[in-house]
Formats: C-alpha cells, structure tokens, sequence
C-alpha cells in the first residue's frame, strides 16, 4: 500500500531544510545516494532526513570528543529525536535535520524507534565493546543497519496485496545486516587504526588473526583469505534473504533497495577476488560501476542473479 499521506506543499523553510539533508547525503553517502535518485521526490527527500539524522548519530561515535561528552551528545540528539516524536519541532525551528526529519515522520509511517536503536549501536561503539560471536555481532549490526532498513521500509511501504508482505521488516533488517558485514570488511584497516574490532572473536581465533589489522599485510601463520571469504559467504547469505523484500515493493522502490544493495553486492565480489585489499585500504567501486548497478537494479537484475545463488 502507499505510505504517503496528504499533506500541505513544503514551505520555504521545510524546503531548506530537505535541501540540506540531500546535500549531506550527496556529499556523505555517495552509495546511499545513488539508490534513493531512483525513488518519487517526497520519498527521496524523506530518505535524506533519515540518513541526515543518521550521518549525525554516527559523526559524534566517530568524532574526537571524550567518551564521557559523546554520551552527552548522543542523549541530546535522543530528546531531539523524542521531540520529533512528540510533534514538538516547530515550523520555524532552526535546526534543518530536526525540521525535516519531523515532516518526512507526519508523510510517512516512519517507526521512529529505529533511530533510537541506531543511538544504542553508536553507544556499543563509544564504550569499545568486543563481539565474541556472530550472534552478538548481528545485535549491534541490527542497531546500527537492520534498524535504518525498517526505517527506510516505513518510507517504501509494500504494494498491496504482497505475498508474505508481513515478514517485509524482517527482511528489510536482513538486508541491513548484510550491507553491515559488508562495511565492516571494507573498513577493517580503518577500523583497527581507530582501536574498534568488529569480527567476531571466535572466528579471528579459528582462522589465526588475533593480532588485530592494522598493516597492510596478515600477521605471520594467519589464514586471513580464508576469514574474509567466511565472512563474506555468512554475507551473501543475508544478502539473498534480505533480496526477498524486493517483490513487496513498487518499481521504483524496489529499484532503490536493489541499487543500494548491488552496489555493496558488487563491493562484496571485489573483496572475496582480493581478501588482502582490504589490509592496503579502503575498498570502492568505481562511479561507472556504481552507475551500472542502478540502471541493473531498475531491471532487478541484480537482486535475481543473488537470490539463484542462494547457498
């Protein structure tokens, strides 16, 4: 069914605020942005105010300041967002995330604990927690990625009369899940620069790489590739699930969903070719190929060729 509901035209001020929540996303997410271009203008700038508010959950989990004064900040921006829930961001509020956030939440049924659910990942973060199984890992990957996917399914909607369109959320986390694992391989370089380690502990013990990732190349006795190429098996298993949400949503949306997730799809293939790559850094797509992923995720291309190799 449609998510959108009727509402007055954006005034000067709310078109301001999208204005800027796109400009941080075109310039913060160059993944994230290439998907939601496909999507209808009302829930392209919807999706901007999420991913907004999200850029600044993450900037301050990532950013110089003392434990002690990013959970100061991280409850600030949660009574922010307790405001939004309440209705209590006025017209003329100054604030652009804030502004806009709460207008895309009255457009659609956004379920807004998501975000808060995001806040709680970010806190795991700031408190340097370890994950000793992938059980407990997936909790955090929930928080801070399965959480934006319900968020963003709120947007979406399902087209009526789907089959199984009430499992839409739980597939729509899986899907998080899986562009998660996919970051974390990307960044274990940076990650380990910064002192956080995300795998989990069991598997960095099966596989002989306990001494963390920051050098360009595995520590000595280590059968890195083969923890890599674990992991990314564990993702394209998310993946394939995660797709079965693409036949609940409209052409266009599903296109979002499918250019977003090709593009992490494809970035997973470049890590399984080259598992040493990542020690050397950051992992990217070219722009062409990302622009090739969009237009094959238009045709759900890639989202089909996924699910048939479902393990």
């Amino acid at each position: 069914m449609s998510t959108v509901t009727t509402s007055p035209p954006l005034s000067p001020s709310l078109t301001a605020a999208y204005r800027y929540c796109e400009i941080v996303t075109g310039q913060q997410a160059r993944n994230f942005a290439y998907g939601i271009r496909l999507l209808p203008a009302a829930e392209r700038r919807a999706m901007s105010a999420l991913y907004a508010f999200s850029r600044r959950v993450d900037d301050i989990g990532d950013g110089p300041l003392d434990d002690a004064t990013k959970e100061s900040r991280l409850k600030e921006t949660r009574d922010l967002l307790q405001q939004v829930r309440a209705g209590e961001i006025a017209d003329d509020a100054t604030d652009p995330v804030a502004l806009a956030l709460a207008d895309a939440a009255d457009r659609f049924p956004i379920p807004l604990d998501g975000l808060d659910e995001l806040i709680d990942g970010v806190l795991m973060d700031v408190h340097g927690r370890t994950y000793e199984t992938w059980e407990e890992l997936r909790d955090y990957c929930r928080c801070v990625a399965g959480a934006v996917g319900r968020l963003s399914l709120g947007v979406f909607g399902t087209v009526p009369g789907a089959p199984g369109a009430e499992r839409a959320p739980q597939f729509a986390d899986t899907l998080g899940l899986a562009l998660q694992l996919t970051n974390i391989l990307r960044d274990l370089r940076e990650d380990a620069a910064e002192g956080r380690s995300y795998l989990p502990e069991e598997d960095l013990r099966a596989y002989g790489c306990t001494e963390g990732f920051n050098r360009s190349q595995p520590q000595r006795g280590a059968d890195f590739d083969g923890l890599v190429r674990f992991q990314v098996h564990r993702a394209r298993r998310l993946f394939a699930d995660g797709y079965r949400l693409l036949p609940m949503l409209d052409r266009r949306s599903g296109a979002c969903v499918a250019a977003m997730a090709g593009i992490y799809h494809r970035l997973l293939d470049h890590v399984a070719a080259e598992p040493a790559a990542v020690l050397r850094g950051r992992v990217s797509l070219p722009a062409p190929q990302k622009a090739l992923v969009a237009v094959r995720g238009l045709a759900g291309l890639d989202a089909r060729r996924a699910v048939r190799k479902r393990p």
